[in-house]
């Protein structure tokens, strides 16, 4: 399994929580505005180093403290590891197994976890930016060396941006112009792979959701038919006047269509829920089994929003899954996975056994 045991202190309305999880299916209930949501973030916060639901760091932290602590127990590499987080007005810092991590990044190979909820659709209504990210966690899993590809890709690209600001002649900012397109010509072959493998995957599970035939393509972030130094070249002179590197994988984006028609024109809210969950799904799908870890799937009320005959079809693809689910729900029976290993009901920020 993947997360044994959290801990959680003074985060959102959470003063003390602890819970052990089961390795297959642990279903959280409570009323609205219990800290059902809460308690998902805080596992979300753990893997991923950030929240799903703000950037405002202060948000997470209780009120009435200067600090928020989130602590869990997780499978990785096939042995136990102690993870933790914490949380305050200087910034967010991360351990496991008592040694201090260097990138908030560590966490996803300690704690690969994903989650479906109410506004999973901004996955596909939102910009590029949101599918970056989705896209660089995928490939992150399946292909080693990547993350440190990228966190040097930013590091340039925060530099030859900073040059660019400070109306630098082109050779001084051409400096950075060869670790960048060697990185992003990289960054765009793993993300290119990636993408045609998620295609494959995508396409059997959105024709059980969606009735239809979804297509990916993947878009560099430069014209094709450039190489990514042409592209460059070509763009200076924009970019010396907007001030930013305008070409490069920080433009890429992932390119899906329904029945051949663009999502974002031609479907609905309920429609994007269920292309967003079908790629949720589909990626994890792909994440290397040999890796001793089980992925998490965190399923915050998954009714809302959707009718009964698409949420069956929805619950009936994730149960055909190898994953750890973490389920919120209002009522207290929940049909669709089975009798539950663990179950809690959480009041006013306290959880207990159900």
């Amino acid at each position: 399994m993947a997360l044994h045991r959290i801990q959680v202190t003074d985060f959102r309305c959470l003063r003390s929580v602890q819970l052990d999880l089961d390795p297959a299916f642990t279903l959280i209930t409570g009323a609205n505005a219990s800290g059902k949501t809460s308690l998902l973030e805080s596992m979300y916060v753990l893997g991923r180093g950030r929240s799903f639901r703000t950037r405002r760091l202060e948000q997470l932290i209780h009120r009435q403290s200067e600090q928020f602590v989130i602590y869990g127990v997780t499978d990785a590499r096939s042995r136990r590891v102690g993870v933790g987080v914490e949380g305050s007005k200087d910034g967010m810092r991360a351990r496991a197994g008592g040694d201090r991590l260097t990138s908030l990044a560590e966490l996803a190979s300690l704690l690969p976890i994903q989650i479906i909820d109410p506004e999973v659709h901004y996955l596909i209504e939102e910009g590029p930016s949101r599918r970056r990210r989705f896209l660089d966690w995928g490939v992150f899993h399946v292909e080693q060396g990547f993350i440190g590809a990228w966190q040097r890709l930013q590091q340039i690209l925060k530099q030859r941006n900073a040059a660019l600001r400070s109306r630098q002649a082109h050779a001084l900012v051409s400096v950075w112009d060869v670790d960048f397109i060697q990185l992003g010509e990289a960054i765009h072959r793993s993300r290119s792979a990636y993408v045609d493998r998620l295609a494959f995957a995508v396409a059997p599970i959105a024709r059980n959701l969606l009735n239809g035939e979804v297509t990916l393509s993947y878009r560099s972030g430069w014209a094709k038919e450039l190489t990514l130094a042409e592209a460059l070249a070509k763009a200076w002179s924009h970019d010396q006047q907007l001030g930013s590197t305008s070409v490069g994988p920080q433009r890429a984006e992932i390119v899906l269509k329904l029945n051949g028609e663009s999502v974002k024109d031609h479907v609905s809210r309920g429609q994007q829920k269920l292309l967003a969950a079908s790629l949720l799904l589909a990626q994890l799908t792909l994440f290397p089994r040999e890796s001793g870890t089980l992925p998490t799937l965190l399923l915050d009320d998954p009714a809302a929003e959707l009718d009964p005959e698409r949420l069956r079809t929805l619950l009936r693809e994730i149960s055909s899954q190898p994953l750890q689910l973490v389920v919120t729900s209002l009522a207290d029976e929940f049909q669709g996975f089975g009798s539950p290993g663990r179950h809690y009901r959480i009041r006013d920020g306290v959880i207990g056994e159900a």
